[in-house]
């Protein structure tokens, strides 16, 4: 079980430094945060993560919320939250320490019907401009492997969907679930088959913090995989089969 191995006393002393457990939640994913409650505060597979963290501490709970992952992963350092659930990359890593992901998704492209980009394979070619979240953890993967394509960044998944179209670009990079519902809504656009990444969500805490946090953060992360809490949320939150359990 999580808590075994360091004392919960070290572990809240060095996770929990104002009382409260000051989770980050990145609001820009819908499939982890699937809407909120009638005061405002997240409800989803992300904020359920967070607040049984703090159950299993015996502390308060305070959701810090970011309209985005670049803005969570920016205040790492200004000691505004002390978990962030968000994607794992090593851009992000050298500033948050991360544990294991526990739930994965697909990234993939949408295209326009007819387009001579026919596979994920295919998409990395001299001319080729993609429409991108910027900052999201597929812009980061992208951005260390593409060769020849160009990325087109928009703040936003929604803006880099209206980029795509009034631009006419040649594909739009996002998480698959996602991108399935823009070719329903936008008739004449597909999505490719298969995947160029898988976004693994994980639990970081800022980099600094004494390493009982990660101790337990990682031993918290595997029981949950392990025990299917984190297959029991997915289901609980009406995202099965689009949200995946990491393995």
């Amino acid at each position: 079980m999580a808590g075994q191995g360091p004392n919960l006393d070290s572990v809240r002393a060095a996770l929990v430094p104002t009382g409260d457990l000051r989770a980050a939640i990145n609001l820009g994913n819908p499939l982890l945060v699937t809407g909120e409650t009638a005061g405002g505060e997240p409800v989803g597979v992300s904020p359920d993560m967070a607040a049984e963290i703090a159950r299993r501490l015996n502390v308060g709970l305070r959701y810090v919320p970011y309209p985005s992952p670049g803005e969570l992963g920016d205040d790492a350092g200004a000691d505004a939250w002390d978990i962030g659930l968000i994607a794992a990359e090593p851009k992000r890593a050298e500033t948050i320490d991360f544990t294991a992901p526990y739930c994965e998704i697909e990234a993939t492209y949408l295209v326009p019907e007819g387009s001579p980009l026919t596979s994920v394979d295919v998409v990395d070619q001299p001319g080729v401009r993609i429409a991108i979240s910027a900052r999201s953890a597929f812009d980061l993967y992208l951005t260390r492997t593409l060769q020849h394509a160009e990325l087109v960044r928009a703040e936003g998944l929604s803006a880099s969907l209206d980029l795509f179209r009034a631009e006419g670009l040649d594909a739009l990079a996002g998480l698959r679930p996602g991108l399935l519902k823009n070719a329903t809504d936008h008739p004449g656009t597909l999505v490719l088959d298969g995947h160029f990444t898988t976004v693994q969500q994980a639990i970081g805490a800022p980099r600094g913090r004494a390493p009982e946090a990660a101790v337990f953060l990682e031993a918290f992360v595997a029981e949950a995989k392990s025990s299917g809490l984190v297959s029991d949320l997915i289901a609980r939150h009406g995202v099965t089969g689009r949200l995946l359990v990491a393995g």
